[in-house]
């Protein structure tokens, strides 16, 4: 017999509701969708989720409007994809078209970062970064001001059409569909100076691309955020599929420990004086009435699973009513819960015996295991880890060693070379010198090796000489054409080097090119 009493479990508020997204509860896909009501929960979770919803919407909304003086020649937007000239600016680092192995860092990092994050916590990314997670929570805010909690919405849901009922649902799809367009209007302005495409938006003057974009992400916002909700996580993202196989005995999980929360019963005092046991779970519903994914954590394990965590807020308020301890529904790891399902089952033998995980003034027995949070470094995370920061810093050696001056050489097809009346040999070519700084420099060409010959850029003259000094544009490529002639010399090496170089920068580069002869192999 359970020694331990709850000081009045039947003073606890019971609601009736149903997980219409349980494995026992689901419907063939053609079935119509059966609506999700979440209560409004309140905790330490729910809290948490707050603020990482007002940090990602902050960044999101605000980020095109900081500003970042880079000089006059290059914008002054901090984050900026300029399409024109196909370059990323993100504060102090500016990035080309091919440099686009940064991009690909940045997606190994983001892979590995998911893969660490899914494996020490679970789903975290899902219950409190994803951008499906952030803009749902921000609809219900809508949601709940203005049709009220769950009770209120589900009698409004279910009433005849009225005036009032008309006039919040105009309300509420009309500040969705506001959120929508703020949406995609923010998006449009990564892609170019926001202030001067805001004032182009509302005056009819910016590019049709522009409306376009704004019109589909309003579209897809309002419909995904908030009408299918629920249903792009479990029908549309391939991650709930994904995340099993990155999940391992030692991943925290959203888990309903039923090792001290089995048998349910909503009469405990009764059941206990009749001797049957008595778990913890007073069969409330109230994890399922706030979970926002239509589930009942209680059945186990399920894909639908975000791990918001909403459940264990409200799960551990009922405990703290109840004068039980926090953690009936809390994250734990499956190493953890089995360890402790063992001893409440003698190893599976018996059902499960409360008596066998409590003293009896109600405390846990020693032999619980309890969450430790030096599991987190383990191997695998620890690879993940060092995987994602390797790549990372990386990345940022190469950033800070990189060459911000390139050449590019191109020989002439048509001819190959040409002879001159002396005997002499040219070849043409075309320079295209990049500038990838935002100002405007004096930039050096010189030809090394190749004896006896000189060059000459038609822009500059029609002097011969071995070295040049030209103007390169800033963040832009400056193109010349280049002839180099020499003169019968017998020499049979026929390449050479176009070297270019800053030398108040200490920028250089280099390009091996060919000179064409007759006889050479074409």
């Amino acid at each position: 017999m359970n020694l331990y009493t709850a000081p009045d479990p039947d003073n606890i508020e019971r609601l009736n509701v149903e997980p219409v997204n349980a494995r026992r509860n689901r419907q063939p896909l053609y079935a119509p969708r059966k609506k999700v009501f979440p209560k409004r929960a309140e905790g330490r979770f729910r809290r948490f989720k707050w603020i990482v919803m007002l940090i990602t919407l902050g960044i999101y909304y605000l980020a095109p409007w900081i500003r970042w003086d880079r000089g006059p020649y290059a914008p002054d937007q901090a984050i900026l994809i300029e399409l024109s000239s196909r370059r990323f600016f993100f504060f102090f680092i500016e990035i080309w078209p091919q440099e686009f192995y940064y991009v690909a860092g940045l997606l190994v990092m983001a892979g590995f970062g998911l893969f660490l994050v899914t494996s020490a916590v679970g789903r975290a990314w899902c219950g409190y970064a994803c951008p499906q997670t952030v803009w749902v929570d921000l609809f219900l805010v809508v949601e709940r001001a203005i049709e009220g909690d769950r009770n209120a919405r589900m009698k409004l849901d279910a009433g005849p059409m009225s005036f009032a009922k008309l006039r919040k649902r105009v309300v509420k799809h009309s500040i969705w569909l506001l959120i929508g367009v703020v949406t995609g209007g923010a998006w449009i302005f990564y892609f170019a100076d926001a202030p001067s495409l805001l004032v182009t938006l509302f005056t009819g003057r910016a590019p049709a691309a522009a409306y376009t974009t704004v019109a589909i992400l309003t579209a897809t916002t309002y419909v995904l955020g908030g009408l299918m909700r629920e249903q792009v996580c479990t029908y549309m993202c391939p991650w709930p599929r994904i995340q099993g196989a990155m999940l391992d005995e030692n991943s925290l999980v959203v888990t309903y420990n039923d090792w001290r929360g089995e048998q349910r019963s909503r009469h405990a005092k009764k059941a206990q004086v009749k001797g049957r046991p008595v778990g913890d779970c007073v069969d409330c519903n109230a994890c399922v009435a706030v979970c926002p994914m239509g589930i009942d954590i209680r059945d186990g394990q399920q894909m639908e699973c975000i791990t918001c965590a909403l459940c264990i807020d409200v799960c551990d308020g009922v405990m703290d009513k109840l004068g039980k301890p926090r953690g009936l529904i809390a994250y734990a790891t499956l190493s953890e819960y089995s360890s402790n399902m063992s001893l409440a089952t003698d190893e599976g033998r018996t059902a499960i015996q409360p008596s066998r995980v409590r003293n009896e003034d109600g405390t846990f027995v020693p032999a619980i295991r309890h969450f430790d949070w030096r599991i987190i470094f383990r191997p695998r995370t620890v690879f993940y880890a060092v995987a994602w920061a390797s790549v990372g810093m990386a990345m940022l050696v190469h950033l800070a060693f990189r060459e911000r001056l390139e050449l590019n050489v191109v020989h002439d097809r048509n001819p190959q070379y040409v002879l001159e009346s002396d005997g002499s040999l040219r070849n043409g070519y075309t320079l295209r010198v990049l500038n990838m700084v935002p100002m405007p420099r004096d930039v050096k060409i010189s030809l090394v090796g190749l004896e006896g010959a000189t060059m000459r850029i038609p822009e500059l003259g029609k002097e011969d000489a071995r070295s040049f000094t030209v103007h390169a544009e800033p963040d832009a490529a400056t193109t010349l054409k280049v002839f180099v002639t020499r003169k019968p010399t017998g020499a049979a090496i026929n390449e050479f080097l176009f070297v270019i170089e800053d030398t108040d920068h200490a920028d250089r580069a280099t390009y091996r090119a060919a000179f064409n002869a007759p006889g050479d192999i074409k």
